[in-house]
């Protein structure tokens, strides 16, 4: 039997759960019908409703401290979508991702170590340190401690998942996607 997907009050998706689980907490007014299956329902002895594929919570959930995802979309947002050389404002296809101690010289793949830059600034810098290519970081690597502000879906829709779910889900597997090393 299908399930339906909850969303945060913020519209971020959090879970599938059962569609008994999604009836209890749209009847104790915790959550809201945001698309029902066509095809499918509900039936008690008194009541007959369109079963929910998408729910949505009222108010705010409690997930605990969450650490930062090391993720391309992180890094780009943790640089707020400039060149970590230049300073120059760079697009997402213009983004290129530098290993500040390269990886040649035994850097490793950490929030400490890589940051965003521009093409012709990674090319200047090489297989170099900032120092050795003469060139200065705008500022410390650091790993963040929030999400950014801009927060990013990272459920991506795939076939097989109930048509019901595509508008609230983004394919965002290449951004969100773990990078190797942590």
């Amino acid at each position: 039997m299908e399930q339906p997907l909850i969303l945060a009050p913020s519209w971020e998706p959090i879970t599938a759960c059962s569609w008994r689980r999604a009836v209890c907490l749209l009847f104790l007014a915790k959550a809201e019908v945001v698309e029902s299956y066509a095809d499918k329902e509900v039936r008690s002895v008194t009541l007959v409703m369109p079963m929910p594929a998408v729910i949505r919570f009222l108010r705010g959930t409690f997930r605990g401290r969450r650490s930062v995802r090391f993720s391309r979309e992180n890094l780009y947002a943790r640089e707020q979508g400039r060149c970590a050389y230049c300073g120059r404002a760079i697009t997402r296809a213009e983004t290129t991702y530098d290993h500040i101690g390269p990886r040649a010289q035994g850097g490793e793949t950490s929030w400490q170590n890589v940051v965003v830059c521009c093409l012709a600034c990674n090319k200047r810098k090489g297989a170099r340190r900032p120092e050795e290519a003469g060139m200065v970081l705008r500022a410390k690597a650091v790993r963040p401690r929030t999400p950014p502000e801009v927060f990013r879906v990272t459920v991506p829709y795939r076939p097989g998942m109930p048509i019901e779910w595509k508008q609230f889900l983004t394919d965002w597997g290449y951004w969100e996607g773990k990078l190797e090393g942590v």
